[in-house]
Formats: structure tokens, C-alpha cells, sequence
């Protein structure tokens, strides 16, 4: 791969990670709910579900998925019901009075902000047909493919590492503002929102038939 490729590549990953979607809310809501430090594990868990989509199409069963109109579908649905359950969980969130000194601002477990992320990205289908459409566009035939797919792999997680973040950090700095149980309710009644227009916008994902 040519330094000038893999530039390209970069500039890319940058506008694919800041482009708003299902992974930017989950690390808002994480951030808004946790802080930057404990919320951040969502990111990492994130980046699980990425690297499972980069070796997916890196081991050609992304060509499988993206030929099964059954497999497509299967990981649709249940990526749709998963951002509606966060959806919920979000609504129903209980708020908490910051004036107060002695409140105690609730503590999500690595392991389940991990796994919260994880599934988000990992349930994504048209994000493994998006990559199996781009990352061959940089990937040199005639070069080892498996350190070429590791140099973008780690480009493209080290990037959305960087932009989660920046969204997780953002919606912590706001937390502080968030001073009553009324405010916090309404902020995290519009995540709950956000998490259920992207159920919807990815219910009305197709299978490319091309």
C-alpha cells in the first residue's frame, strides 16, 4: 500500500467516523449518562464490533452476507429491536437531582458498556456491505492482503477511537449542566428519540440485489 493510498483511506475514515449514526448516540448517551471515563468503554466495545466487521469482509464472508438475502435480514432485525431496547432503556433512565453533593451518579460495568457497543456496531449489517464495498478500493492485489487489511483495520479503529471520544467527552461536559431531574428527563427522552429513529432509519435498510 502507497503512502498516498493509505492517506486517502485516512481522509475517509475520518468522514465515515464523524458522520452521525447509531455508534455516535450510543457514545453521546454513555457520556451523558456515565461520564467520559466509565462511558468511554462503550467506545471500546465499539471498536470490537468494527474489527469484527473489517475481518468479516477480510475473510470474504462478507460477500456471503452480502449474497444471503436471510442472513441480511436476521442481523437486520435484531440490530433494529436492540437500538429500540436502548431506546427504552434510555427513556425510562432515571434522573437524578446534580445540585445535590450526596447524589450518586449511576455506575455502568465495563463489561456491559463493552458489550452495549459491541452490539450496535455488530448488528449493523449494511455497515459489512459498506466496507465490502470499500475497502477493496484500497486493498493492492498484488501485496500480502493480511498486512495490507491490518493497516486499514487499525487506521479506520484508531480514527472512530479518536471521534467517540470527542462524542462521548461532548455529552459528559453537558451532564454538568444537566443540574435537575426535569432536564436530565427531557435530554434523555431525546436520546431515547435518536435510539429509535435509528431503528427505523436501519428497518428501511434493502439488500442490494446488484
Amino acid at each position: 500500500m502507497t503512502l498516498e493510498t493509505w492517506l486517502t483511506f485516512f481522509a475517509a475514515c475520518w468522514i465515515i467516523s464523524l458522520s452521525p449514526g447509531a455508534g455516535a448516540i450510543a457514545s453521546m448517551s454513555c457520556g451523558l449518562q456515565y461520564g467520559f471515563w466509565r462511558g468511554y468503554w462503550n467506545a471500546l466495545g465499539l471498536q470490537l464490533g468494527l474489527a469484527l466487521q473489517i475481518f468479516i469482509v477480510a475473510a470474504g464472508v462478507g460477500a456471503v452476507l452480502a449474497s444471503s438475502a436471510l442472513a441480511f435480514t436476521l442481523i437486520k432485525w435484531f440490530g433494529v429491536a436492540y437500538l429500540i431496547y436502548l431506546g427504552v432503556r434510555q427513556w425510562r433512565a432515571l434522573p437524578s437531582d446534580l445540585a445535590d453533593p450526596s447524589t450518586v451518579r449511576p455506575i455502568g460495568r465495563p463489561l456491559s458498556l463493552v458489550l452495549r457497543g459491541f452490539l450496535v456496531n455488530a448488528s449493523n449489517p449494511k455497515a459489512v456491505i459498506f466496507m465490502l464495498a470499500v475497502l477493496p478500493q484500497f486493498i493492492d492485489p498484488q501485496r500480502p492482503l493480511l498486512e495490507q487489511y491490518l493497516t486499514l483495520g487499525l487506521t479506520m479503529i484508531m480514527v472512530d477511537l479518536i471521534v467517540m471520544a470527542g462524542y462521548t467527552g461532548l455529552a459528559s461536559r453537558v451532564l454538568r449542566a444537566l443540574r435537575t431531574p426535569r432536564q436530565q428527563r427531557r435530554v434523555n427522552r431525546t436520546f431515547a428519540g435518536l435510539f429509535v429513529g435509528a431503528a427505523g432509519l436501519l428497518a428501511t435498510v434493502h439488500r442490494s440485489t446488484r
